[in-house]
């Protein structure tokens, strides 16, 4: 007896089915990462599963799927009689002012460096360009490890051209943003800065400093930083652990 055959249209329609749910699953996972990182869910526990799928409209096998891919990027946990409770804190990292640090972060803790490399060295050409130096000249190279509550967060590697960076060498390093202390030794205000900001697979130094995964993901930010002249002065190359930080901004749009 010949067997039965299968309409050739079953495995796509099942397939269209479960990419379906695996997008519900991604999208109700973006909105409930959003209450969680604007601290929406009280003392960090959230809703029931029931509560979730009435409250999103959703299923109860897709408020599962969103749970367990918050629960993969250790954002979220189940707890034994407790349900579902917030497991990671994120800080709000801004991108519409120019500040240090620990002028960003000063409401949510204390920020301390680890330097681990400064002095000056001969600039690499692309770092010499970006600073308006011949290729070559020596500038003040920086390493520090940023902790916040002794918490590693990012890893910032500065170039400063001698001098304005040179002074540096004779401050505290360890407890003061370098904006700061540019701004001190300058006698007046930075001016702006151009940054780019992209995802990157952690290094093993890299990963090693931050106490991250080898190969898990960091948010690379490149900021160059400008006095009110215009003069370059601070060229960083920024990497936080991308699962403490999150960034944001306010965007205007003008009419052309």
């Amino acid at each position: 007896m010949p067997a039965e055959r299968i309409p050739a249209s079953l495995p796509v329609a099942a397939a269209r089915r479960r990419r379906l749910r695996a997008d519900q699953a991604r999208q109700l996972a973006d909105l409930l990462r959003h209450q969680i990182l604007s601290g929406g869910f009280p003392r960090g526990v959230l809703p029931l599963e029931d509560v979730i799928a009435t409250d999103y409209r959703a299923s109860r096998n897709t408020v599962r799927q969103a749970l367990d891919l918050l629960r993969v990027e250790q954002l979220v946990e189940r707890k034994a009689g407790v349900g579902t409770v917030v497991v990671c804190e994120k800080y709000p990292h801004r991108l519409d002012r120019l500040q240090g640090l620990a002028e960003t972060l000063h409401e949510h803790g204390r920020v301390t460096n680890e330097v681990r490399t400064v002095g000056p060295v001969s600039a690499p050409g692309p770092v010499a360009r970006r600073l308006g130096l011949p290729d070559h000249t020596d500038v003040l190279c920086i390493e520090r490890l940023r902790r916040l509550d002794g918490l590693p967060l990012s890893l910032d590697l500065s170039y400063l051209p001698m001098d304005v960076g040179g002074d540096l060498l004779g401050c505290d390093l360890e407890n003061t943003d370098v904006f700061r202390l540019l701004e001190t030794l300058t006698g007046g205000p930075l001016g702006h800065a151009e940054i780019t900001l992209e995802a990157v697979n952690a290094d093993a130094h890299s990963a090693a400093v931050l106490e991250a995964p080898r190969g898990s993901a960091v948010l690379m930010l490149e900021r160059l930083t400008h006095l009110p002249d215009g003069r370059p002065v601070d060229l960083e190359f920024i990497r936080f652990r991308g699962d403490r930080i999150t960034m944001s901004g306010v965007l205007r749009r003008h009419s052309v």
